[in-house]
């Protein structure tokens, strides 16, 4: 009996964890799939290339600022409670997205647009941030959480190499057939939810938290590790802007100047998302608990970026351009799975949802700043573009250096650091909460 009972629960955990990973699939799809399609919807709607890229911006910045909102009702009403309304509203605005479009047309359909994206975006910061620290409910077991939260990356990643050969395809059928796309794929994984994640045990015991308890324990981490804290937050905030960037800048040309359209396009944008996907899997699986190997990973994969975009610079060919991009890329899918990995190791499971939603919303910022910061610098020269771009890459390799310092013992993945440990001191808000 104790077998079979174990067996359901194990059947349960990987429903659920199927569920919870289309969510980073579908919001990765939702915002993604769009790149391909910008010079499409400015020349349907009149706007000007930057313009359309806050299509991109105004979902990333509102997700900014309501991701840690999310955090703190997911943390005292429950995430299934939070994560089902989100998709809602993520449904609703593709949907006034699609009623845009449909009815209207010009700069009247482009702000309607705007709006959609608006609804959107604060419908995303309740739902993929909040799957991170769902995962770590779900499992007791460590090594069962970092193998769910692989998989939840894999999906993340995977919709980054999907969607811009699927937006580009569905863009010769419709220029907004992408946006029709988004409440149908959202409306699918509330279903998945709402039948296969049960509320997690850990969930239903939890000690409720006031706003002045959360808030005074951002405070007090931010106060003990911030330094630490802040450098991965902003290699995961460059990563994320180096990536969209690239997107949009390759996405512009490759209509503008070579003619490339459709499916062929979406293939030649999906060629650095996928070395990217590649180098992800493999850096997740080459670290382990090792925090030494995680830190000079990340400044290797970060100066791969920058050196990457540096020789960029130098040529305009689009074949040395995708070849040396790709390479950009795979520093970015080496870094990421690092940063990911430090934030989570380091972390105590009652402080996770509000560190990861900080991070979340670092991550954000990039995908925000990305597209309008190059649509810009676009107008400045090819050099100067990526001249910049290896300017930001390289910040990122030295906070890396600088600010990620495991000790001897954490490289063999044993023991925290006073760095590294995210442990709150005595006396501290997240101390008095955890107990």
């Amino acid at each position: 009996m104790k077998g079979s009972k174990e067996s359901q629960g194990e059947k349960g955990s990987k429903g659920a964890l199927i569920a919870l990973a289309s969510i980073p699939l579908i919001m990765t799809l939702g915002n993604s799939m769009l790149l391909p399609i910008l010079p499409q919807i400015s020349k349907e709607l009149g706007v000007s290339a930057f313009g359309v890229s806050m299509i991109i911006t105004v979902y990333g910045l509102i997700a900014i600022l309501m991701i840690p909102v999310a955090g703190y009702l997911s943390d005292r009403f429950g995430r299934k409670k939070v994560i089902l309304p989100s998709l809602i509203l993520a449904a609703l605005g593709g949907a006034g997205c699609v009623a845009a479009a449909w009815f209207f047309t010009g700069v009247t359909a482009y702000w309607i647009i705007l709006a959609g994206r608006f609804v959107q975006g604060i419908g995303a910061a309740g739902a993929f941030p909040i799957v991170i620290p769902f995962v770590g409910d779900l499992f007791k077991d460590e090594k069962e959480v970092s193998k769910g939260l692989g998989i939840i990356e894999t999906s993340n990643t995977f919709g980054k190499v999907v969607s811009p050969i699927l937006g580009a395809y569905l863009g010769t059928l419709l220029w907004y057939a992408p946006f029709i796309a988004i409440p149908v794929l959202c409306l699918i994984s509330c279903i998945l939810v709402i039948f296969l994640v049960k509320k997690p045990k850990a969930e239903e015991e939890a000690e409720k938290t006031s706003l002045k308890e959360f808030l005074g324990g951002i405070k007090s981490v931010l106060h003990e590790k911030g330094r630490w804290l802040y450098a991965i937050f902003a290699i995961g905030g460059i990563c994320m802007f180096a990536t969209f960037g690239v997107l949009f800048y390759l996405s512009e040309i490759l209509e503008s100047r070579y003619n490339l359209h459709g499916a062929y396009k979406g293939f030649v944008l999906a060629i650095p998302l996928a070395l990217l996907c590649l180098a992800s899997y493999g850096s997740g699986k080459i670290i382990g608990k090792n925090k030494l190997l995680m830190k000079w990973l990340g400044f290797g994969g970060m100066a791969l970026l920058t050196a990457a975009t540096l020789i960029t610079g130098f040529n305009e060919n689009i074949y040395y351009m995708v070849g040396f991009l790709s390479l950009s890329g795979i520093g970015i899918g080496v870094v990421l799975p690092c940063m990911d990995a430090l934030i989570t190791e380091g972390i105590e499971k009652e402080n996770r949802g509000t560190i990861t939603s900080l991070y979340s919303s670092m991550r954000f910022i990039g995908v925000a700043l990305g597209p309008p910061v190059v649509s810009l610098l676009m107008n400045r020269g090819h050099w100067t573009l990526f001249f910049t771009m290896a300017g930001v890459g390289a910040v990122g390799g030295l906070l890396s250096f600088f600010a990620v310092r495991p000790s001897k013992e954490d490289s063999e993945g044993e023991g925290r650091t006073e760095r590294n440990s995210f442990k709150p001191k005595k006396g501290s808000p997240l101390r008095q909460r955890a107990r």
